[in-house]
């Protein structure tokens, strides 16, 4: 595991059309049960090198209901982006994730997580490139229909705070997703503690 991370840190494939250059962002180990699979990195995480390191992460690890701690253990958390680098900015927000990281490496990564219990589709990217035909017709539908995917994947919309109308429009999220999504995470944990 720890070559191949190593050689996802050093990628340089799309090194011509990163505007911050290559950074590639990204944390597992091969005692991971779950799985984070977001967009790519913003302009923050490139800046710290720490997934996850802003307003969106503080928010995901709410909904997950797990502390810094928690999320930061390698052991129990891997965070694996669609795209390892930060993109560039576009006109509605930052570029779509680098099409060519996913099929690189995330195979590879799976393959070095033999505990692996669950795996979080966070946005429209991971979910299409995962559920492929399964996906519903968005992303709001998707996550309305999370329970077809469990136990293997649980699909989120994304934490930003860009989101609070999303939020706002789809009260049933915070009534009914959140709750078994905290469930779901905390069963992979305890599996993972022996308890």
């Amino acid at each position: 595991m720890e070559e191949l991370l190593s050689e996802i840190r050093s990628c340089e494939v799309c090194k011509a059309y990163l505007p911050l250059g290559p950074r590639p962002i990204v944390t597992a180990h091969s005692e991971a049960k779950i799985i984070i699979i977001g967009q790519a990195p913003g302009t923050k995480v490139h800046e710290t090198g720490v997934a996850w390191d802003d307003p969106s992460g503080k928010q995901l690890r709410k909904w997950l209901g797990v502390t810094d701690k928690e999320f930061y253990d390698e052991r129990k958390f891997a965070l694996v982006p669609m795209g390892f680098c930060y993109p560039g900015k576009g006109k509605g927000g930052d570029l779509p994730p680098r099409t060519e990281c996913a099929p690189l490496w995330h195979e590879q990564l799976w393959n070095q997580m033999p505990s692996l219990e669950l795996i979080i589709l966070i946005g429209t990217y991971a979910q299409k490139y995962y559920l492929k035909e399964e996906m519903e017709k968005n992303l709001t539908e998707t996550v309305k229909a999370y329970q077809n995917y469990m136990p293997r994947y649980f699909p989120l919309p994304h934490p930003s705070p860009r989101n609070r109308f999303w939020l706002s429009k789809n009260p049933w999220f915070g009534e009914e997703v959140l709750p078994a999504l905290e469930k779901r995470v905390a069963e992979s944990l305890e599996v993972d503690s022996g308890s």
